[in-house]
């Protein structure tokens, strides 16, 4: 084991937009996605121990709990078991990101777990190998895993480099309500949609709307239909001054507007500012890796 102390971001994950394209035969479905990433995130830190702990604090610490069938745990077991790696570590995770809000606040957090304790425990494990852990904890972890943005294809295994997005302005608004993300898929009803990949390089926040405009989340209808507080945060996004597009990210509840940058989205995180609703800017990351530097 290598001694020391690491910590590392989370990043939130948005759903630039949405395409259910199908259904496999044991029900999971399709998708075509463009997924990228916010300079807002949970913390997660590790550091040399006798045995696994894991400790949660920060504002959204009481939704989630720590014991074996926590994500983060089960990627640290997961990781040791494929590496023939004891697993002791003393884990903290600080949590800002909501539970069960279309962000990938879970996956995320499962994807840091990976990445620290392999620095921690010193593995050299190879990409495929990283990548098929990560599957096997849950669809939206690999995506998490690659910290970069993707066109996502298949369950959210399948990804592929998107053009380079520009580093716009973005709020991410949640009405603090957790939705489940089965429940919405088994409330989506109609066809399926075409993928809707891109090669165009939006060089603003102006340029990305306007190819997202043409494109949405399939996924906003049957959300809403859940928890209809989705449309009174859409509604409030797209009346905030300079908002260039409001949707929803993922299976919801949490929603984003772009802006032209981030000092764009902190004037209008004020202006929407009201209880309970969670209320976060930040920008658009193409790459978290920036994120270790901050």
């Amino acid at each position: 084991m290598k001694f020391g102390a690491f910590s590392v971001a989370a990043a939130a994950k948005v759903n630039l937009y949405l395409h259910v394209v199908g259904k496999r035969a044991d029900g999971y479905h399709l998708l075509d996605s463009l997924v990228a990433f916010v300079s807002v995130y949970d913390t997660l830190s590790v550091s040399s121990a006798t045995e696994l702990s894991l400790a949660i604090d920060g504002p959204f610490s009481s939704a989630l709990g720590s014991g074996p069938e926590n994500l983060v745990l089960r990627a640290a077991r997961r990781l040791a078991a494929c590496a023939t790696q004891t697993p002791c570590a003393a884990i903290t995770l600080t949590k800002r990101l909501p539970v069960a809000s279309g962000i990938g606040g879970g996956s995320a957090d499962a994807a840091a777990a990976l990445r620290a304790l392999a620095k921690l425990w010193n593995l050299s494990l190879s990409v495929d190998q990283s990548m098929a852990i990560a599957l096997a904890l849950g669809a939206d972890v690999p995506m998490c895993l690659a910290g970069r943005s993707a066109f996502v294809g298949g369950i959210g295994e399948l990804l592929e480099s998107s053009p380079t997005l520009p580093a716009a302005g973005i709020l991410l608004v949640n009405p603090g309500i957790a939705v489940a993300t089965p429940d919405v898929f088994r409330a989506r009803r109609g066809d399926f949609s075409t993928p809707g990949r891109f090669s165009e390089v939006p060089y603003d926040a102006r340029a990305l709307a306007g190819i997202l405009a043409s494109r949405q989340n399939d996924l906003t209808e049957p959300a809403m239909s859940i928890c209809p507080a989705i449309g009174d945060v859409l509604d409030a996004l797209r009346g905030a001054p300079g908002c260039r597009l409001a949707r929803m990210s993922g299976s919801g509840a949490t929603c984003f507007g772009l802006f032209d940058d981030e000092g764009a989205a902190s004037r209008a995180a004020q202006s929407l500012a009201r209880p309970p609703w969670w209320v976060a800017p930040g920008r658009l990351l193409h790459d978290t890796s920036c994120l270790a530097c901050e």
